[in-house]
Parts: C-alpha cells; structure tokens; sequence
C-alpha cells in the first residue's frame, strides 16, 4: 500500500509541475498579446486623434480637400497594422501551443514509458510463477 502512496504522490507532483509550466506559458503569451494589441490601439488611435484635430481646424472646402488624401493613408495604415498585429498574436499563439504541446508529449512519453517497464515486470513476475509451479 505504501509503494502505492508514493508512486500516487510522485504522479501528482509531476502534474503539479506539468500544470504549472503550461499556465506560465499560456500566461506569459496572453501578456504579450495583451501588450501588443494595446500598444497597436494606442497608436492608431493617437493617428486618428490627430487626424480628426487637423479636420476640426479646417475651414474652407479646399482644407477638407486636402485632408481627404490623409485620411485615406490613416485608413489604409490602420488596416495595414491590424492585418499586421493578427498575424503577429497568431504566430505568437502558435508558438505557445507548440510549446505546451511539447510539453504534452514528453510528459506522455514519460507515462507510457514508465507503464511498460511496470507491464514487463509484472509479465515477468508471472512467467517466473508460472514456471516455478
């Protein structure tokens, strides 16, 4: 019974551990991206800000023509920095996974290694029984 404890206990401690360097992982990206898509808001949104300051100042009709030009770059340059921010949180998402799946399969192999070396030994506790009969 207490062999039975400890393997018990072992297992839970490499969960424990397992569990906690997945959540560090998937912590630190979310972090990240949380950053990184503040960071892209801040900007664009201080581009607009501006831009909306320059049509607030305009007067006459030929300032309002001269900010169209501009406001279609702040449109392009904030879909260009979505596009670019999407892409970016996805490869960083990707890496996570990758690495949390990393993890995964070692910690499988690790199990199913241990589980075959117990099944051989028993298999050979019960071939040394039965031939001892």
């Amino acid at each position: 019974m207490y062999q039975f404890n400890e393997q018990f206990a072992a297992a839970s401690r490499q969960f424990a551990d397992t569990a906690a360097q997945i959540n560090r992982i998937a912590l630190e990206n979310a972090q990240a991206l949380f950053g990184l898509q503040v960071s892209a808001i801040e900007e664009r949104a201080n581009a607009t800000f501006a831009f909306f300051g320059e049509a607030a100042q305009a007067r006459d009709l030929d300032a309002l023509k001269t900010l169209l030009p501009k406001g279609v770059q702040i449109a392009r340059e904030n879909v260009e920095r979505t596009v670019a921010v999407g892409q970016e949180v996805y490869g960083r998402t990707l890496k996570a996974n990758e690495a949390i799946g990393q993890i995964t399969k070692s910690q499988l192999e690790t199990v199913v290694a241990k589980t075959q070396a117990t099944v051989e030994e028993a298999a050979d506790k019960v071939v040394k029984a039965t031939k001892a009969k």
